[in-house]
């Protein structure tokens, strides 16, 4: 018992580290003049968050590859491209929490391999309590796509869909570079995205409520 009283005693000191210590710890690095041209949405439930972008023309040309294989990125209806990335068993297997499953838990709490989750969104009301705002820098803005593009992983140079997996008819998962596991899982990931944006988090955000908390007390 002592043990694991000690045990619970870290993980909550490196959650409450993880939370209050900034990474980048010297801040952000925008350009002068060049901070907020664009806004981004941060989407969050329980257990994960998206990153959501404003589609635009520019923004289905940056990704028109994957129109070529069969993902609907030209739909006039769509206002929002979300992105995810997660553990591919448990993701692709548990669209609600009525079909969890043993094995996918089971994978997301050791190692999986992982995939990307891409849908379309229509208008997301900026007072959705799902959904925090985020302005960030063209140079910013720039970097989180890269930061998404070098996610993907690519057979000869081409994104690979995964076949026959999506919640619905506008959504998808592709094949994504890096390995899963629950504490660097969807929401470091999500993390990450924002830091190539410039947006200053908490040094480890496993949760979406920690990420919350993060953005919170760096903004």
């Amino acid at each position: 018992m002592k043990w694991l009283g000690g045990g619970i005693v870290i993980i909550l000191l490196l959650l409450v580290l993880g939370v209050v210590v900034p990474r980048p710890l010297l801040g952000r690095t925008q350009a002068a003049g060049d901070v907020g041209s664009r806004h981004i949405l941060l989407l969050a439930n329980a257990i994960h968050t998206d990153i959501a972008l404003p589609l635009d023309d520019d923004l289905r040309a940056e990704f028109a590859e994957l129109a070529e294989v069969g993902f609907d990125i030209g739909n006039p209806q769509a206002a929002y491209l979300v992105v995810g990335w997660g553990g591919r068993a448990f993701y692709i297997e548990t669209p609600a929490w009525s079909e969890l499953k043993p094995l996918p838990v089971l994978k997301a709490l050791t190692v999986d391999r992982s995939v990307l989750h891409l849908d379309l969104a229509g208008e997301i009301p900026g007072d959705a309590p799902f959904a925090m705002r985020l302005e960030v820098s063209e140079t910013g803005y720039r970097q989180l796509l890269d930061h998404i593009h070098a996610s993907f992983a690519r057979k000869d140079g081409r994104v690979s869909m995964v076949e026959g997996a999506a919640y619905g008819p506008t959504d998808a998962f592709f094949e994504a570079n890096g390995h899963f596991n629950a504490f660097l899982g969807c929401n470091t990931w999500t993390a990450a995205g924002l830091r190539a944006a410039d947006v200053r988090t908490g040094w480890w955000t496993p949760l979406p409520q920690l990420l919350d908390w993060s953005l919170d007390l760096q903004r």
